[in-house]
């Protein structure tokens, strides 16, 4: 999907569900690699070891409600667990960073929701102040 969008995925990491870990890798692409677009899979429902929202929250500059509340509302078109989903998106430096759920499918449809918007988020993340309105 990324490939498509014309999105070079640079790195990927595997990492248990521990806060401290998921912090650091979050921290590590951000602020080291200078990474664009941080993506995490799993870890975003309501059970003991989910963490990742937690993790991210602690660690982003400044929360993007309305990426994670569009994934929540497409998700619910297709299951009611979507509402359980804690998911959430947010900007740390020049990073844009969104959490997506661990099932595939659940992944794959929660990336489609916010896909066409990546672009316009990291052209503004990264500086860029033309207009977001079309004339």
């Amino acid at each position: 999907m990324l490939a498509g969008a014309a999105i070079e995925i640079k790195h990927t990491i595997i990492i248990p569900d521990e806060k401290d870990q998921i912090q650091e890798a979050i921290i590590n692409l951000a602020d080291v690699k200078k990474m664009d677009l941080i993506l995490t899979t799993g870890g975003t429902g309501v059970s003991p070891r989910d963490l990742t929202p937690d993790a991210t929250l602690e660690v982003i500059e400044k929360q993007i409600p309305g990426m994670s509340e569009a994934m929540r509302q497409k998700s619910l078109l297709i299951t009611p667990h979507a509402m359980i989903s804690r998911a959430v998106a947010g900007i740390r430096g020049k990073s844009l960073i969104i959490n997506l759920p661990g099932s595939p499918k659940g992944a794959k449809e929660n990336l489609a929701v916010v896909l066409p918007a990546l672009k316009h988020a990291i052209e503004k993340i990264k500086g860029d102040d033309s207009e977001c309105a079309s004339p």
